[in-house]
C-alpha cells in the first residue's frame, strides 16, 4: 500500500473507525496508512480536535457512535485498592453495565478521566492484561482507592443492580456518620 499523506490518511481513519465496532491499535493503522504510529497519534490528535469523537481506550482507537438505542448513564463512587481493579469490573460487566470511563479528583489537577470502555469479561481481561504489561498503575492509585466511574446500561434496573453489586461487596465508600 502507498503511504497516504495528511488531509487524506485522516479521511481513511475516520472512515476506517466510524466503519467499525471494535477497537484499532495505534500500530495497525499505521501498518495500514504506510506510516509510523507516532504519525497516528499525531492524526488522532488532530481529529479530536476537529470534534471528532474518537476515543483511545486501552485496546486501541474507537470512534464513538451515535446511539441508535435509549441508554442510561449514571455516575458512581468507588474506593477499592488495586487488587480489586479486575473483580470490581468483572462484577459491574456481569450486572449487564458497560464501564466507561475513570475520573479520579487529584488535589493539583482536579478531575482527570481516562476511557476504559469494558463490556464484558473478555474486555476486562484485555484490559487487565495491558495494565500488566504496561507495568501501569490505575488512577485509583493516585488518590488511595478513591475514583469514579461512569456506567452505561440499556435500562435503569441493570445500573441499579450494578450499584448494589458493588456495596454488598464492598466497593462503595463509607457514608461519614
Amino acid at each position: 500500500m502507498k503511504k497516504l499523506l495528511g488531509e487524506e490518511r485522516r479521511a481513511f481513519l475516520t472512515d476506517l473507525l466510524k466503519n467499525t465496532q471494535q477497537a484499532i491499535t495505534g500500530t495497525d493503522l499505521a501498518k495500514q496508512t504506510n506510516v509510523s504510529r507516532q504519525v497516528i497519534v499525531n492524526d488522532m490528535a488532530l481529529l479530536k480536535a476537529r470534534n471528532e469523537p474518537i476515543i483511545a481506550t486501552s485496546q486501541g482507537y474507537m470512534y464513538l457512535q451515535a446511539e441508535k438505542d435509549i441508554y442510561f448513564e449514571k455516575q458512581v463512587a468507588s474506593h477499592h485498592t488495586e487488587e480489586r481493579t479486575e473483580e470490581e469490573l468483572q462484577l459491574l460487566v456481569d450486572a449487564g453495565v458497560s464501564v466507561k470511563d475513570v475520573t479520579i479528583v487529584h488535589p493539583v489537577y482536579g478531575d482527570l478521566t481516562a476511557s476504559i470502555m469494558v463490556s464484558n469479561r473478555y474486555d476486562v481481561q484485555q484490559f487487565i492484561k495491558k495494565m500488566q504489561a504496561t507495568a501501569a498503575s490505575p488512577l485509583l492509585s493516585l488518590t488511595e482507592g478513591a475514583h469514579l466511574h461512569t456506567l452505561v446500561a440499556d435500562s435503569e434496573e441493570k445500573l441499579n443492580r450494578a450499584i448494589q453489586t458493588l456495596q454488598l461487596n464492598g466497593f462503595l465508600p463509607k457514608e461519614d456518620a
